[in-house]
């Protein structure tokens, strides 16, 4: 199985939702600069997102986004459904027209550990992952390097 970027992406993005989103709405921007993820590719993952109830945006100055429900009701695997992703490890995405519009020898196999994939993604939350000690010390420097790079720009921009 090959996840790919777009689903690595959301399930970060909504990671670093999860962990930032205490008390305001976060801006997309925000965690553009956090996770090192464009903008715009943001901008289209949480559309999809937000289609599924995933998140909710907050207008207006300040606003942001939002979890659309509490990070311990919100699965991986949803996420990455969300976004269009596939677990699917069969060479013919399932379809089982493998081998010159046949079922393979290993269809069924690779058919199974899918599932597998997808039932595992299934049974971790956001709050699974926030719960991790690992990702508090990430998110920690994250947050710092963040705040460091804001105080230089704001005494770049001072000094000209």
């Amino acid at each position: 199985m090959r996840l790919t970027t777009k689903g690595r992406y959301a399930v970060t993005a909504m990671l670093d939702l999860s962990i930032n989103s205490t008390s305001a709405p976060v801006n997309l921007s925000d965690i553009s600069r956090r996770q090192d993820i464009s903008l715009s590719y943001l901008e289209q993952l949480f559309a999809k997102l937000r289609k599924r109830k995933l998140v909710s945006s907050v207008r207006g100055p300040g606003g942001g986004y939002r979890l659309g429900r509490p990070d311990h009701d919100i699965h991986v695997a949803e996420i990455i459904d969300a976004v269009s992703e596939s677990l699917d490890t069969t060479k013919c995405r399932g379809k089982g027209d493998c081998q010159q519009g046949e079922t393979c020898l290993t269809h069924h196999l690779w058919q199974d550990l899918s599932d597998q994939i997808h039932a595992f993604l299934s049974g971790i939350t956001l709050a699974d992952l926030v719960a991790k000690r690992e990702v508090e010390i990430i998110a920690r420097n994250q947050n710092e390097r963040v705040k460091r790079l804001k105080n230089m720009e704001t005494i770049a921009t001072t000094h000209l």
